[in-house]
């Protein structure tokens, strides 16, 4: 029976062993990769929030059809709107995010290019 019990916990350290391997390559990756992955979720946030704004304020469509209008990759932007403000931001979560605002005579103009 000790055995048995001996077996279960050098499964259980296996596991663990594998678990902080996979965590420690990802680590890596995301490490030597941010800049590529941090300048692409820019773009895209920029690209999103730009057209989702227009397409929802000049549109007058829904911001769930917005989506489709997105080019393929875009899966990990994520749209809410704000009405009041008259705003549309995009998010990759814990990456980048941009909001559009819409302006009278101007269109939707991004908030880092309004300053």
């Amino acid at each position: 029976m000790a055995t048995g019990n001996a077996r279960i916990g050098s499964q259980r350290g296996r596991w663990k062993g594998w678990t902080l391997l996979v965590v420690a390559v990802v680590g890596a990756a995301l490490f030597w990769q941010w800049d590529e992955i941090s300048g692409k979720a820019s773009a895209a946030t920029a690209f999103g929030a730009k057209t989702a704004c227009s397409c929802h304020y000049l549109g007058g469509r829904d911001l769930d059809s917005c989506e489709g209008d997105f080019v393929p990759g875009m899966g990990a932007v994520f749209l809410s709107q704000d009405d009041g403000e008259q705003s549309v931001t995009a998010t990759v979560p814990l990456v980048s995010s941009d909001t559009a605002h819409f302006h009278e005579g101007f269109g939707c103009v991004l908030d880092s290019w309004a300053d």
